[in-house]
């Protein structure tokens, strides 16, 4: 758990020497609580009282990287325990099962499907983020040249998963550079592990039968220096894995219990053959929280879902989603084309857009800044006016992009019109529909008319 400020200048020296920037040393402490200021800025603080301040302000949950470079995943040091609290930080890795059982064809076309499956969401591209290689064959080559395929073909984080430690650590030495996962650790191999981790220094996937077994597992690997540790409580099923991530979760966040202060990993791929029942407990497990979810689905109808869960779920319930202000062509309008205008709230945006599209008519949209609210909450506020949109055209020019002089309007706002027959004296205001599903109809039928 965090420091109080109060209990961290019970640890200061209490010079008040003004060195690190503020006046008081209480002030100081006051700073270092909420992470506005660093221990490294106090001059006179006993290196055995910093090791032991950095000890106790470290984060519930460690953070743990995965890979290297840009396709590297973080995840952990996550501070709260429900999203409407603060903002989830470091979203779940979705990792997607590959066992070197199959055939290279159906591996390559495994490969090449992951490889391909790219959605865009407000501005965001989500993507999967890791390969987990599973040693299912018994033969040690086939493991190998599945991770070299993995390590050279493809840029993702890489998971290991073998029962055989041996085999485990020996494709481990071929992808050392990229940084694996490898897992399991667990309690009987976790000593001749220790070595290899070190020596690598890749994470450690650590599965134990119970609770329990995991801290004694996490307790030993940290005396000894191994400091990324992922977990795995063994769950059977949504209900065990639910119940053992809030445990996990609550132990660390509320009590401040290190042993258990490290990010998860979860396998629907493993508890359910049955594909919706593997979706379901990815997406539930995606909330409820685990830091990798592990899957054997490459379809995109499975994924694609799952993918905008996760961002739903990682995006900052405090803040409304919004796109940029400006006039977005649609479909390569012309002089002729319609000009339609909406809020910057990034639901406006795509489903007005969206419609457009299926209008199969090119268009202008304009999209004006409202600090991402809605039409008439906008409205209300005064950052939707006939004066707040007046300026707009002004700013962007609108009037030059065509030859005639008709605006369309969201069809909710009924008093925004005869505000707008004042700003902009010279246009026709037209309302669109009070539905966007609406909207191809409308422009088919009355834009063409």
């Amino acid at each position: 758990m965090a420091l109080k400020g109060a209990e961290i200048i019970k640890r200061l020296p209490k010079t008040n020497c003004k060195e690190c920037g503020y006046p008081t040393c209480f002030a100081f402490a006051m700073k270092l609580a909420t992470g506005g200021a660093k221990l490294e800025d106090c001059p006179y603080l006993p290196p055995e009282v910093r090791a032991e301040l950095e000890a106790a302000m470290a984060p519930p949950i460690k953070l743990v990287t995965i890979g290297t470079g840009d396709n590297a995943l973080v995840i952990g040091e996550e501070e709260v325990m429900f999203r409407h609290e603060k903002s989830f930080f470091h979203e779940t890795g979705i990792a997607i099962l590959i066992s070197d059982k199959e055939s290279e064809s159906d591996i390559e076309e495994r490969i090449k499907g992951i490889k391909e499956l790219h959605l865009e969401r407000i501005g965001q591209k989500l993507k999967i983020n890791l390969l987990a290689l599973f040693f299912e064959s018994g033969e040690k080559a086939k493991f190998e040249a599945l991770v070299k395929k993995a390590h050279e073909t493809t840029n993702f984080a890489l998971i290991l998963i073998s029962e055989d430690t041996d085999v485990l650590f020996s494709g481990a030495s071929l992808c050392a550079d990229r940084k694996p996962l490898v897992y399991p650790i667990t309690k009987e191999n976790v000593s001749s592990a220790i070595p290899k981790l070190k020596e690598l220094g890749t994470p450690a996937g650590v599965k134990g039968e119970s609770i329990e077994e995991i801290v004694s597992l996490t307790s030993n690997l940290k005396d000894t220096g191994v400091e990324e540790i992922v977990l795995d409580p063994g769950s059977k099923n949504i209900r065990e894995a639910v119940r053992d991530q809030t445990l996990i979760r609550r132990a660390a966040l509320k009590k401040g219990f290190r042993p258990l202060g490290y990010p998860t990993i979860s396998f629907p791929c493993f508890m359910y053959h049955d594909r919706f029942k593997e979706a379901l407990a990815a997406a539930t497990l995606t909330t409820k929280y685990a830091g990798i979810v592990v899957v054997s689905q490459v379809d995109k109808h499975f994924l694609s879902p799952l993918l905008v869960h996760r961002f739903n779920i990682y995006s900052d319930p405090r803040r409304p989603m919004t796109v940029e202000e400006k006039v977005y062509e649609i479909s390569n309008p012309n002089e002729y084309s319609p000009i339609l205008i909406t809020t910057n709230y990034a639901l406006d945006f795509f489903i007005v857009s969206g419609a457009i599209e299926e209008a199969n008519i090119p268009a202008y949209l304009c999209i004006k800044d409202t600090g991402g609210i809605g039409v008439m909450a906008a409205w209300t506020s005064g950052k939707f006016n006939g004066e707040a949109i007046a300026d707009f055209f002004k700013k962007y020019g609108v009037g030059d992009k065509v030859k005639h002089r008709k605006l369309i309007i969201p069809g909710v706002a009924k008093k925004l019109k005869g505000e707008l027959e004042e700003e902009l004296p010279d246009w026709e205001i037209i309302f669109g529909p009070l539905e966007a599903s609406d909207i191809p109809r409308f422009l088919s039928e009355e834009w063409k008319q």
